[in-house]
């Protein structure tokens, strides 16, 4: 995976968690990473995200974000709207985006959390194709 960090590192990005969290944050990123090794990773400190797509357009070359909080980490899908989603763990009201919010490590490597990451990186694919 390409790693774009002129705008910030995911070690600094995550750095003031909680180490609970910045293990989250971690397994998240691993998990992402393990199937969409190809791409890029663009981190905006600014925005307190990492954000995982083919270019370095958000919402038209990226499928899945980290976002940073104080208690919990967010997994959002930029087009998260239109994902299959059999356990209901994603929230939001938006016309697109829709997220996860990641308690814990378990959460953060769970199956149906793997599952929608893939579908993400498909259908990002897919729309590119």
């Amino acid at each position: 995976m390409a790693e774009d960090t002129s705008y910030g590192t995911f070690e600094t990005l995550t750095a003031p968690l909680r180490p609970d969290l910045r293990d989250s944050s971690s397994t998240l990123r691993e998990v992402i990473i393990g199937r969409h090794k190809d791409d890029v990773e663009i981190v905006w400190e600014n925005l307190k995200i990492a954000s995982y797509g083919v270019g370095p357009k958000k919402m038209s070359e990226h499928c899945a974000y980290i976002a940073v909080l104080k208690n919990h980490i967010n997994l959002g899908f930029y087009h998260g709207a239109s994902l299959v989603d059999p356990d209901s763990l994603l929230e939001g009201t938006g016309k697109r985006l829709r997220h996860v919010k990641i308690r814990n490590t378990a959460q953060a490597s769970d199956v149906s959390i793997k599952h929608l990451v893939a579908e993400s990186i498909e259908e990002l694919r897919d729309s590119l194709a």
